[in-house]
């Protein structure tokens, strides 16, 4: 039985300045997770408020603590990528404002059974859809030397992808990687003497990178930005918290793009791309956790909010 999903909303009173652009409209938190901003949104307005997440657990916690709402809210199980189906289905044109909140939640990482953390003994998952065929074991235990060469590098920008991924293999040959403190274990001991020691654990991009890979994180901003800029109406708003910089970087040049005009070459006397802004940046830089905020909530520490807005 897993605990119940409580959920500390990362940076909600700057998300409710950015966000609610109009108290009776209508909102998608599209990762809703414990339901801390979506509460906060419908605690506070007369919003409409649509509630997606894949993970099973936290639709059913969102149902529990909305419940109050009534028809106000609606919860819809679902990748955020697919928000646009989502909207059609719920016969609804146009919205105000989109939530995006990216990455874990603390109810998965707390929870043991998910295998999400490595300061917790439980199998290989890290599923955050429980209905995904492929989870940690599978790539810990069956991916080749290369594939997890290139996963740790690329999705937990890892230095020492390249020693991480021989140990892994070297291990396996013997008996499988069953579970998550073999495989931090693992990590921490191919790890330099210096690297063993710093702030964060030694295994904590491993993880960062095997997790991206299990529930495909990456793929989805792009095609959850597009869809979300496409539901909104003019002035609506596209609030993003990323946690780490791989996620940033998507956003910040998907904003950047799609804030753009014309793209054609400069020695182009006239414009042939037709290409116009969509959105404006309102957030020049990312939106960082205050300090009272970092020390009640530790985990909220490497946020970053980016804002756009629907022209």
């Amino acid at each position: 039985m897993s605990a119940d999903f409580a959920h500390e909303p990362v940076m909600l009173e700057e998300v409710m300045h950015w966000l609610v652009v109009k108290p009776e409209g209508i909102y998608v938190d599209a990762t809703v997770g414990g339901a801390g901003h979506a509460h906060a949104i419908l605690e506070r307005t007369g919003a409409t408020l649509i509630g997606i997440d894949c993970d099973s657990d936290a639709l059913a916690a969102a149902g529990r603590r909305l419940a109050g709402f009534g028809s106000r809210k609606m919860l819809v199980r679902a990748n955020f990528a697919g928000l646009s189906q989502v909207l059609d289905t719920l016969n609804i044109q146009r919205v105000d404002g989109v939530l995006m909140d990216l990455g874990v939640s603390s109810h998965q990482l707390d929870t043991t059974s998910r295998g999400f953390s490595f300061n917790r003994d439980a199998p290989l998952d890290m599923r955050m859809d429980q209905t995904l065929k492929l989870c940690a074991y599978d790539i810990i235990n069956h991916f080749s030397q290369d594939e997890l060469e290139r996963i740790i590098r690329s999705y937990g920008e890892e230095r020492m992808a390249a020693r991480i991924a021989r140990a892994i293999v070297r291990k396996r040959q013997d008996a499988p990687i069953e579970t998550t403190q073999a495989l931090s274990g693992l990590v921490a001991g191919v790890m330099p003497a210096a690297m063993r020691h710093q702030k964060i654990h030694p295994a904590t991009r491993t993880f960062q990178a095997i997790r991206i890979a299990v529930n495909r994180e990456l793929d989805s901003i792009l095609p959850g930005i597009e869809a979300a800029v496409t539901a909104l109406n003019p002035g609506g708003r596209l609030c993003m918290i990323s946690f780490h910089s791989l996620e940033d970087r998507i956003v910040k040049n998907a904003f950047r793009d799609m804030a753009s005009n014309c793209v054609c070459p400069r020695d182009i006397p006239y414009c042939v791309c037709s290409k116009k802004a969509r959105v404006s940046i309102l957030t020049k830089k990312s939106i960082t956790p205050s300090v009272e905020e970092t020390t009640v909530n530790p985990r909220a520490r490497s946020a970053r909010l980016r804002v756009a807005q629907r022209i």
